[in-house]
């Protein structure tokens, strides 16, 4: 199933409408007020969280393409760095990858470095 692209926008804001939908049934004085505060604060803090998630999980698969159309050997490796560091793994792989334009193939069809002699995926030249 295709989920649509404002997915965690939509599921932050069914949580924090049942948030307040559960908060309208009277429990004890003042309760009220504290469930929709704590609703209110959940969907702060989950809200960024999830949006951090998915920016993580999208540096993940841009360094996974760009390392194996660079034709570097340790992709995975530069995977596991940015997903334990971050950003600054992010950084470090983009000042440290191999420099130069990336084609596409033309028997394979695959991306490779202009200056690589041979295709890493294929082996033409």
């Amino acid at each position: 199933m295709n989920r649509p692209t404002h997915f965690p926008i939509v599921a932050a804001n069914l949580l924090f409408a049942a948030t307040v939908v559960l908060a309208q049934r009277p429990i004890e004085p003042g309760a009220q007020e504290t469930c929709v505060a704590c609703g209110t604060c959940g969907s702060m803090i989950l809200i960024p969280l999830i949006f951090f998630f998915a920016l993580n999980i999208a540096l993940l698969v841009w360094v996974a393409r760009d390392a194996k159309a660079r034709g570097m050997d340790s992709a995975v490796l530069w995977m596991l760095l940015v997903f334990f560091t971050s950003f600054i793994g992010f950084i470090i792989y983009v000042l440290s990858r191999p420099q130069g334009n990336v084609v596409r193939c033309a028997y394979c069809g695959n991306n490779r470095l202009q200056v690589s002699a041979k295709c890493p995926h294929c082996g033409n030249a």
